[in-house]
């Protein structure tokens, strides 16, 4: 079962309030699952990397775990186009794309370390937070790095920044992998740095991960959540730094373990310093 399939058959097993938000370039869907009920309200979202497909299995795991306090929806793939030409090669992408791509991966028929969406954008640098002031930002389509054309020129961030919109949420996390560690700055305030790195504090407390700093990096969801919600904002990267991408199922279950209560534990610190009612 690839990817995709896990994360539609995993959509369509819960009952709990959910949503297609949106489809990619190449016509799959991207599903959203709520957890919980009320607030504080959240949003976490997996794979936004083509080759990082194993944080999807994470979030339903974190969905069978429950326990937020209030609410948070579940994105688990992002990047379903990416994930399968990372996780099946080139036989994903519709055949008129195909020439394409193999082009943008150097004409290499080997897709497995594929950050990038269809059309070779890196999503996690396209948004406009500091947008093309990335150390390693490049511009040209590749299969990792690149900007793209402007800020959400991307179907897939179009869907992410129109879904963070409508939910307005009090904080966000992104999983990725890898490396075991959390970002959670971007130029806050002073007054929001005291704020988030209660939170960060506590996501370290739950993952056994240390808090990091992204130097030179710009254009994230949480970068952007960070500059224009004025939110607690965290990317952690799940997994061993020495293993090597794309982490598979044998490294699932650590980071299942070090990742389950995640969820629960930030909703419930956000909610201890701001109660119910946000």
């Amino acid at each position: 079962m690839d990817i995709y399939e896990f994360t539609q058959r995993f959509y369509e097993s819960t009952e709990s309030e959910k949503a297609i938000i949106g489809k990619t370039l190449f016509g799959r869907d991207i599903y959203a699952i709520k957890l919980g009920d009320g607030s504080p309200v959240g949003i976490a979202q997996y794979a936004m990397h083509g080759r990082e497909y194993i944080t999807a299995k994470l979030a339903a795991a974190q969905y069978a775990y429950g326990g937020v306090a209030g609410s948070v929806w579940l994105l688990p793939l992002i990047n379903p186009d990416g994930a399968l030409l990372s996780q099946v090669g080139i036989s994903s992408a519709p055949y008129d794309w195909r020439e394409k791509l193999l082009a943008l991966n150097e004409n290499g028929e080997d897709f497995s370390l594929w950050k990038a969406n269809g059309r070779g954008v890196d999503l996690n640098v396209n948004f406009p937070a500091r947008w093309g002031t990335g150390a390693k930002n490049v511009r040209v389509a590749g299969a990792e790095n690149y900007i793209g054309e402007q800020p959400f020129s991307e179907t897939e961030t179009l869907v992410l920044k129109r879904f963070t919109e409508k939910i307005r949420p009090q904080y966000t996390l992104s999983y990725h992998t890898k490396g075991e560690e959390i970002y959670w700055r971007f130029y806050q305030p002073r007054e929001r740095l005291v704020r988030d790195f209660t939170l960060a504090t506590a996501l370290s407390r739950a993952t056994g991960y240390p808090l990091a700093e992204a130097k030179n990096s710009a254009g994230g969801y949480k970068d952007w959540c960070i500059q224009q919600f004025q939110i607690p904002s965290f990317t952690i990267e799940v997994g061993l730094e020495r293993l090597v991408h794309p982490l598979g199922e044998d490294a699932l279950q650590d980071i299942i373990n070090k990742n389950r209560n995640s969820l629960a534990v930030v909703s419930a610190e956000y909610q201890k310093l701001y109660g119910k009612k946000v």
